[in-house]
Order: structure tokens, then C-alpha cells, then sequence
């Protein structure tokens, strides 16, 4: 039987399918017995041996029909209360030809707690403890008053055995729907405090985020002030005096630099700005993260005089802002490094977009250095801030280099689009 046919049938929820078919394979096991035992000890005709076979085993075939009609009980139970009935007069004819097949009729009683619905359980309890007190008083009672007497002690005795079982069986039902009930409620109550942990969860990463914001924000504000009233009107200062020189005195060369250093120096002073407005890179405004890298590696090499090569491997996608702002800051900071410290011939970018991971690598050929060395942290600040701006996106910062084989700075960014 499947198990929605059992949970269906009240009752069924208590035995498991392999203990219920050795359960409706008793009676079969039960009429043999009483057959070979009412054969054993019939003396009679071998036409009486024959008839009680033969009713055996229309019995047993019987049974067998109501065993294969078991998937459709709950459909159909007033079928199952004909043939319900039916078995009964089989049992009945069965104890009238030998009592001894009262060792096969009590196993009405199990016909009935499985094929019936529950108000018609008692009530065919009855005709079973009648059948089974005939087979136990030895047949019908006789016109005696002590054979009355002891045929209808036998039926009462079955009947308060029969009423026992079935109160042991309701109270065992109702002890199992109150357990039911207490694990539905018990597990309603698991899923309400999970909803209400990953509701906790949800409102601490939404209060963690507005703090970090808040705090991002107040940090903003106060460097906006710094570099404002420090860096940005230093800049200013240094473009107003550069385009105060006079340039028909100066060389052609010197005129040259003169012009470089004004760009430098108004590119930086808009970066300055830019950042304190949490904004893009000027490159990224317009440009994808490997064309803004082709841009500041190609004005980068017109103001150093050293070949860069900007190459792409991979399929491009789209990254988040900050990912790609992070890489940006990278290369600039690393090409920084090149032209103040390593006195390369050439530098080539590496840009690699993989599965899962988007990688940069700035490889030069310079004069390298052993670590560790003040020169490329920029005063002990350059290359620990491009470490801890890549490491607060969760990636990862290495340098490597040796000296007289120049240096390679890789940094490695998870590849997460943006949402």
C-alpha cells in the first residue's frame, strides 16, 4: 500500500507497510492451520473432508480478493463492507461444519480494524465474537440453559476482548495524532524562528551596512576637507605658477615638459576632486575597464617615455564599479612606481578575465629591488594602499621581484557582476 493509502485510513499511520503485509498474511496462515487441523481430526465421509477443502479454500480465495482491492478501501467502502460480510458467512459456515476453524475466525477481528472505516469497526466486532464463541463453545448451544449460558459467556468474553483491543488501539491513535500535532507545531515553530533569524540576519547586515556607510560617509566628509584645503590648493598653486612661466624663453624641450607637467598636474587635481565625490576615474566615465587601461598606460608612456603594452585575455564582462575603480588605482599606481623607481625600458599590462577571478598584472624590466624596499611604497604608503584597496574587495595584492630582473605586481579581484 502506498503511503498516502495508509495515512488516509486512520490507523494505518501506526504500522509500517512491511509489518502490515505480515499482518494481513496471518489470516492466510490461520486457515491453513485450522484446515489441516479440521481435516486431521474429521473421521467423517471423504464427501465432508472434499466440502470443507473446498470451503477453505473458497475462503482463502476470497481473502485474497479483498487483500488485491486494498488500494481502493477509501473509495469504495461500502464494497469493502459486502465483502466484508461475505467473509463472514464464509467464517460462519466454516465454524457450523467444524469448530475448529475457530482458530482462523478471529482473525475477523483483523479484517475489520484494516478494510473498515472506524464507526463500522465495533459494530462488526459483534458477528465476529458470535462466530468465535460458536467455535469455542464447540457449535451452536443446544436446548440446555447451561449450554446457552456457556455460548453466550464465550460471545461476551470476545466481545470485552474485542472492546479492550479496540480502546488500547483508539488510545495508541489518539496518543500518535497528539504527537502528530505537537511535531506540526514544533516544526511551524522552527520555520517561524528561522524566518525570524534570517530576518535578525537580514536587519544586522542592513544595520552593519548603514554604520559602514555612515562611518564611510564621516571619513569622506573629513578628507574631502583635507585634500580640499591641502592637495587640491596645492595643485592649483603649481598650475598657477607653471603657466606663469614665460615660455618664449625656454627651450623646445623644456617647453615640452613645461606642457607635460601642466597636464599632470590638472589630471590630478581632477582626480583629486573626483575621489573625494566618490566618483569614477575620468578613463572608466566613458570607457570600458580595458580601454581606460590602453588610455592611461598610452599618456602614461608619453609623459615617461617608456613603451607600455596593455594586452586582454579572456572574455570581458562587465564588473562592479568599485572592482573596477580598484584596478585602475592599481595600474596607475603601479606605473607610478615604474617611472619613479625602476628605470625600465618597457612595461607591459596584463589584463585577465577567468570564471571567477579577474586578474592584472604590470610586469617591468626595470633595475627590481629585494624586499623590502622603501622606494616602491612611496614614502611606506604606495604599495600598502594598493594592497588594502584590493583586499577590501576580497582579492589578493602580490609583488615580486629581484634585483636586476625587474618586478611584477599581480593583483586578483573575485569577478562579480553587478547586480
Amino acid at each position: 500500500m502506498a503511503a498516502t493509502d495508509r495515512q488516509s485510513q486512520p490507523g494505518f499511520a501506526l504500522i509500517e507497510e512491511r509489518e502490515l503485509r505480515l499482518l494481513m498474511l496471518l489470516p492466510f496462515g490461520m486457515l491453513v492451520l485450522a484446515t489441516a487441523l479440521a481435516v486431521a481430526s474429521d473421521t467423517s465421509s471423504s464427501r465432508k473432508l472434499l466440502e470443507d477443502l473446498g470451503l477453505a479454500m473458497l475462503t482463502g480465495a476470497w481473502m485474497a480478493l479483498i487483500y488485491g482491492l486494498r488500494p481502493r478501501w477509501q473509495q469504495h467502502r461500502w464494497l469493502m463492507g459486502m465483502c466484508f460480510a461475505v467473509l463472514l458467512a464464509l467464517m460462519a459456515a466454516l465454524v457450523l461444519r467444524n469448530p475448529l476453524f475457530g482458530f482462523f475466525t478471529w482473525t475477523g477481528y483483523i479484517w475489520a480494524a484494516l478494510v473498515l472505516p472506524i464507526p463500522w469497526r465495533l459494530p462488526a466486532y459483534v458477528p465476529v465474537a458470535v462466530i468465535t464463541g460458536t467455535s469455542q463453545h464447540g457449535g451452536l448451544p443446544t436446548h440446555s440453559a447451561s449450554s446457552w449460558i456457556g455460548w453466550i459467556a464465550f460471545i461476551a468474553i470476545n466481545l470485552i476482548a474485542a472492546g479492550a483491543l479496540s480502546w488500547i488501539a483508539k488510545a495508541r491513535l489518539l496518543e500518535h495524532e497528539r504527537r502528530r500535532q505537537t511535531i506540526d507545531e514544533l516544526t511551524k515553530a522552527n520555520a517561524k524562528l528561522e524566518e525570524s533569524l534570517a530576518e535578525n540576519a537580514g536587519l544586522r547586515a542592513q544595520l552593519v551596512a548603514q554604520a559602514r556607510e555612515a562611518g564611510v560617509l564621516d571619513e569622506r566628509q573629513r578628507m574631502a576637507g583635507e585634500i580640499h584645503d591641502t592637495l587640491a590648493q596645492g595643485l592649483v598653486g603649481i598650475i598657477t605658477q607653471l603657466e606663469a612661466v614665460p615660455r618664449e624663453a625656454l627651450p623646445e624641450t623644456s617647453e615640452r615638459r613645461l606642457a607635460a607637467a601642466i597636464e599632470l598636474a590638472r589630471e590630478s587635481l581632477t582626480e583629486a576632486r573626483r575621489s573625494v565625490q566618490a566618483l569614477q576615474p575620468v578613463p572608466l566615465e566613458q570607457a570600458r575597464l580595458p580601454d581606460a587601461l590602453r588610455d592611461v598606460a598610452a599618456k602614461w608612456s608619453e609623459r615617461a617615455h617608456v613603451p607600455a603594452t596593455v594586452m586582454t585575455t579572456g572574455a570581458v564582462c562587465q564588473l562592479r564599479d568599485e572592482a573596477e575603480r580598484a584596478l585602475l588605482r592599481t595600474a596607475q599606481e603601479a606605473l607610478a612606481n615604474v617611472a619613479s623607481h625602476a628605470e625600465a625600458r618597457r612595461v607591459v599590462l596584463t589584463l585577465s578575465y577567468m570564471d571567477d577571478v579577474v586578474t592584472l598584472d604590470v610586469r617591468d624590466d626595470g633595475v627590481g629591488f629585494a624586499p623590502p624596499s622603501p622606494s616602491l611604497h612611496n614614502g611606506g604608503f604606495g604599495l600598502t594602499a594598493m594592497r588594502q584597496r584590493i583586499e577590501r574587495l576580497d582579492g589578493r595584492l602580490e609583488v615580486e621581484s629581484e634585483l636586476g630582473a625587474g618586478t611584477t605586481i599581480a593583483a586578483s579581484i573575485p569577478a562579480w557582476s553587478p547586480s
